[in-house]
């Protein structure tokens, strides 16, 4: 087994015979694998191992010793040193499982005593001293087995360290920490009583109770459970993944695609948009616009699927002000004005999201501008009775005729807008009916079968 000047060890190869080095290790005595730590115990001697040190790169010592701290549970200590190079270095490990819980130990030191106290502090811990404002960081520092004086020692050997540079380098940064360094030393005294807390979310830190089994008043034990962050850090809960995009987004975002012109086949590009009409449902609006012959196009498409009941909407034109009414058109409405005798089916002018102003337009544009209807083929008795329509189509728009536009959709995706909204529209008469089996049959619904689809394959199969 080769490991580390950190003398970390994975605790999972502790039972496992490495292989013999060339140092006799010495082995703990026959008896529980994890005994009670004490200096009395003479058969409890550390297990010594051949590993490298990362100071020189030559062989030193690693002595492992597995224990169990009263009141607490099995950790394994692991001091490293080096003959050569006089390296040397000590923590612990727990030997157990990350606790269920997190764990706040409170100790308010007030006596020599309280100094004394062991403290078992793992690498996850927080220790802090709020009368010094004074942290030291989770995963800052190697796991420790000591006292609460050792982890204060401890903690100004590692200021102390590299004051030599900052004295060098940054004089008034050094000084301030001489003077905090000052401050630590003189708790070691306990002139006035001081608090240190250690906040570990493993619940594998430990301070002695020293009256066990007996109530320390000194000591405050806090059990909590771990925040999502501190599950992350202690690799227990997997990184979120990415947010996906929010439908809301999407409705903010103009999206494009290429295609190719329906008139000159150049290539062109075609923006689509998600679109919510208010108090009806989502749209999809794609509009088309060629730069080589300029020819556009737009087409709305449903956002959702076919309804369950057809809708009927027959709207009463008083006035221009009615022009304005926004309009949503699908593929599978037909659309009718009584007072013209004028029918037309689904799926002519497609799907169209415009005014009722638009759809009148482009109802006399497909009239007026069919050769067939007006042009020299057309017979002259025909030709007066367009011309008519198309004159009161006129007198519709301006305002100056009174009429019916009924719009019939059978998949219920069609919308004529409501100003009164959320209240009634009294030009405005909504009515939801049940298809016949026909128009079921122009959906497509009759030959879809959406419940024991899969019973049916299996028998074909």
């Amino acid at each position: 087994m080769v490991m580390l000047a950190s003398g970390a060890v994975d605790p999972g190869l502790l039972g496992a015979a490495a292989t013999p080095s060339p140092i006799q290790a010495r082995q703990p005595g026959t008896g529980h694998l994890f005994r009670p730590i004490s200096a009395d115990d003479e058969e409890q001697q550390p297990t010594e191992i051949e590993s490298l040190c990362m100071n020189c790169y030559r062989n030193g010592t690693t002595r492992l010793l597995l224990t169990e701290i009263p009141f607490f549970r099995e950790i394994i200590v692991s001091s490293f040193s080096c003959e050569h190079c006089g390296w040397n270095n000590t923590e612990i490990q727990s030997a157990g499982r990350i606790q269920d819980q997190g764990v706040r130990y409170t100790l308010t030191v007030r006596a020599q005593e309280d100094m004394n106290r062991e403290v078992v502090k793992t690498d996850s811990a927080t220790t802090r001293i709020p009368e010094l404002e004074f942290e030291i960081p989770a995963f800052s520092q190697k796991g420790a087995l000591t006292t609460v004086e050792g982890l204060i020692s401890r903690a100004v050997s590692g200021l102390e360290q590299d004051q030599p540079t900052r004295r060098a380098n940054e004089e008034g940064t050094a000084e301030r920490i001489d003077e905090f360094i000052v401050k630590l030393k003189e708790l070691k005294q306990v002139a006035s009583p001081f608090t240190l807390i250690i906040d570990d979310p493993s619940g594998n830190s430990f301070v002695e109770n020293p009256h066990a089994p007996r109530k320390d008043d000194a000591l405050v034990i806090t059990h909590y459970n771990r925040t999502l962050q501190q599950e992350e850090m202690l690799g227990l809960q997997a990184e979120e993944p990415e947010e996906k995009p929010e439908e809301e987004d999407l409705r903010n975002e103009v999206l494009q695609f290429n295609t190719n012109c329906p008139e000159c086949n150049a290539p062109a590009q075609t923006n689509m948009k998600l679109v919510q009409i208010p108090h009806f449902k989502e749209v999809i609006i794609m509009a088309t616009n060629c730069e080589n012959c300029g020819h556009r196009t737009n087409e709305v498409k449903s956002g959702g699927a076919v309804e369950p009941l057809g809708t009927r909407i027959t709207f009463y034109i008083t006035g221009p002000s009615d022009m304005t009414r926004d309009l949503l058109k699908s593929e599978t409405c037909s659309m009718e004005i009584p007072e013209l005798e004028f029918e037309l089916g689904m799926a002519v002018l497609g799907g169209k999201f415009t005014t009722l102003e638009g759809i009148l337009k482009d109802i006399r544009e497909l009239v007026t501008k069919n050769p067939f209807t007006l042009g020299d083929s057309s017979s002259p008795g025909q030709t007066e009775k367009l011309q008519e329509f198309s004159q009161k189509l006129d007198q519709i728009l301006e305002g100056n005729m009174k009429a019916h536009f009924v719009m019939d959709d059978p998949a219920g995706n069609s919308y004529l807008q409501n100003v009164y909204a959320p209240e009634d529209d009294p030009e405005l008469k909504v009515e939801h009916y049940k298809r016949t089996f026909d128009q079921n049959e122009e959906l497509g619904l009759n030959d879809m079968k959406t419940e024991g689809y899969e019973t049916g394959l299996a028998s074909e199969r």
